[in-house]
């Protein structure tokens, strides 16, 4: 029987969680695991401008949430009603135009069924288990060149990991996967940082470059085909519209660039300074790299970017641990709680690489779970083991530039990101 939920601690006088407050933002893994224990349901709001909805905390409803085919990612979806987008009411929030709307809006994150399946099959093939495994060669001279350089980028001995190695490894990768030009990656991250943090004429500006930008690339790619995934889009568009539109094609290598290379930044940059600030698994993992699978699946348990999945809505009333949802009504998997919930994982708490996982299978929820599980989480694990491994073999010194709690992080909802990361070698 559906009961009405407790309210945490933290809510304002409608039940309502802040999302955006000083608690959840320094401190997302506390502040969540609270929340879990307090209440498994409860009311919160992401960001200025958007409706509330509720936020599941506990493994097994977040995984139930993911997994279960009554929780969609677009409100169209909802059968007979009018559901509204709190996706689309963060971006107009946020200064998108409504001629850049369906870029955003229409995501390979964000549609289901029929669609959701179709572009999925059109880029999957790129991240097989095959064809990342062929791309780690690839991967360790990428990584070799960017540590060889690193003393270069050096000031007064401190270099910022960051900015220097856990950005330009990912984004090198994803952007010869995908057919980005050498010379135009730095663009990218420009772009890739203006919509995370930009609002008003700037996210304007961001989002007519952009799309600006990758209809040029479509354009060379059609004239001049290579061997890279935007060429291979091109072809499936040019024989047959059907499959692909014009917004989906440009969608796709928007989506793939900037999911493709953000949270994996992230990750090795969380992972070095929780690996820097635990000199047990520091010395475990430089001691024995054959750790690396089992050290990357604990860091994306432990210090993941993605605090939390995309939106879900359910398309009818459902229950979760006794609070009913009602059908169109939004929800956010919180994927930071699931991962700490002593429920699932024994003493959550500790850093431990060497912690038990099934093979090569997470047991986390970092990637997420079911039809929308990440589709370049094989190529993420893989840049993790190589940069990790590569790093402590060959700064086996490294130690961090700063104190550890002079560490600051971007004040993102959602999103766990170091600001910076400076280390000695």
């Amino acid at each position: 029987m559906a009961t009405t939920p407790h309210t945490p601690a933290g809510a304002d006088a409608d039940g309502v969680l802040d999302l955006m407050s000083p608690e959840l933002l320094t401190d997302p893994f506390g502040g969540y695991s609270r929340i879990r224990e307090q209440t498994p349901v409860t009311r919160a709001s992401a960001v200025p401008g958007t409706d509330p909805a509720w936020i599941v905390t506990r493994y097994d409803d977040v995984k139930f949430v993911l997994g279960d085919p009554r929780f969609v990612n677009n409100p169209a979806s909802v059968p007979g009603m009018e559901v509204p987008s709190l996706t689309e009411q963060a971006l107009v929030a946020r200064g998108v135009p409504p001629e850049y709307m369906p870029y955003l809006l229409t995501s390979i994150l964000s549609v289901d069924g029929a669609d959701h399946a179709r572009l999925r099959r059109l880029v999957s093939r790129a991240f097989t288990a095959r064809r990342v495994a062929e791309l780690r060669p690839r991967v360790e001279e990428i990584t070799e060149d960017l540590l060889t350089r690193l003393p270069e980028a050096a000031e007064d001995g401190v270099v910022d990991l960051l900015r220097h190695f856990a950005y330009p490894l990912p984004i090198v990768v994803i952007c010869e996967l995908v057919g980005i030009p050498e010379e135009d990656r730095p663009l990218w991250r420009d772009w890739s940082e203006a919509l995370t943090f930009a609002s008003g004429q700037r996210m304007a500006d961001t989002m007519r470059d952009l799309v600006a930008y990758t209809h040029a690339l479509i354009e060379r790619r059609r004239a001049e085909p290579t061997g890279d995934l935007v060429s291979a889009l091109v072809r499936v568009h040019d024989e047959d519209g059907d499959r692909l539109s014009d917004t989906e094609m440009v969608m796709l290598i928007l989506a793939l660039v900037i999911a493709g290379h953000e949270t994996t930044a992230h990750l090795i940059g969380n992972g070095t300074a929780a690996l820097l600030t635990h000199p047990d698994q520091l010395a475990a993992l430089r001691d024995d790299p054959g750790l690396a699978p089992s050290a990357v699946h604990e860091l994306m348990r432990w210090c993941g970017t993605a605090q939390m999945a995309s939106t879900r809505y359910a398309t009818e009333d459902v229950e979760i641990s006794g609070t009913l949802v009602r059908k169109g009504e939004a929800v956010f998997p919180v994927l930071v709680a699931a991962n700490y919930d002593p429920r699932r994982f024994d003493d959550p708490e500790p850093l431990d690489i060497t912690r038990p996982t099934d093979g090569r299978r997470e047991i986390h929820v970092g990637f997420g779970h079911g039809l929308h599980y990440c589709l370049g989480a094989a190529l993420a694990r893989q840049e993790g083991e190589v940069a990790f491994t590569a790093l402590l073999r060959r700064y086996p010194n490294l130690a961090l530039g700063v104190p550890a709690e002079e560490l600051t992080h971007d004040p993102v909802p959602g999103s766990w990101r170091l600001s910076a990361l400076p280390v000695r070698l």
